[in-house]
């Protein structure tokens, strides 16, 4: 089944939800990757990260709902793993630009 609409990636958590998981797996991304940001840019990077992350996981095929009960901890993990896979790509482009 294909989401209909954004909110519907994160399994209907609703905007508040959406801004919350983001804001913490932003920032739990943040210091995987060593990046500083502030609170604006955890939450946005969390909620792209969400993205991408959702995608992979559909790519590949894996169901975190079955692994997990409840919406809070597979969205977390889908979501820090995008956020991360987002700013190490970020990096990687910034350091060839300086190089």
């Amino acid at each position: 089944m294909q989401p209909n609409t954004l909110m519907d990636l994160g399994g209907g958590v609703g905007i508040f939800g959406t801004i919350l998981i983001g804001g913490i797996a932003g920032w739990i991304a943040e210091k995987i990757t060593r990046s500083d940001m502030g609170l604006f840019m955890n939450i946005l990077v969390g909620i792209i990260g969400s993205l991408i992350g959702a995608f992979i996981a559909n790519a590949v095929g894996l169901r975190l709902g079955e692994l997990f009960h409840g919406w809070f901890w597979g969205n977390l993990l889908v979501s820090v793993c995008g956020a991360v896979i987002l700013l190490a790509a970020l990096k990687a482009i910034r350091g060839r630009r300086s190089a």
